[in-house]
């Protein structure tokens, strides 16, 4: 006799869906204050060590993206959006315009 059986589906829950108990935290809720690191990436470029020991202030390095292309906004490796950036009160920012999929 044979007791092996096929593969079986299993079905899991909605985690965004899932109402908490009265007084209970919510599973979304428990990542709420989980740190992410935030990155905006102008763009690339690739240099040999002996070139980088040789910047100085002033020095200028060509990016792989032009001047106004959007920036890629990175969470934890990776891109979540592009933005364009924006200076308010002198300081720099990322004005989100579209969200990856």
């Amino acid at each position: 006799m044979n007791d092996q059986q096929g593969p079986r589906s299993v079905q899991f829950g909605v985690l965004e869906n899932s109402t908490p108990v009265s007084g209970a935290t919510s599973s979304i809720d428990l990542l709420r204050d989980v740190p992410l690191e935030v990155k905006a990436e102008l763009g690339k470029a690739k240099r040999l060590v002996r070139d980088v020991l040789r910047l100085t202030v002033g020095t200028v390095i060509d990016l792989d993206k032009e001047a106004g292309a959007p920036v890629d906004l990175i969470v934890n490796d990776r891109m979540i959006a592009r933005g364009e950036v924006v200076e308010i009160d002198g300081r720099y920012g990322v004005r989100i315009t579209e969200i990856a999929r």
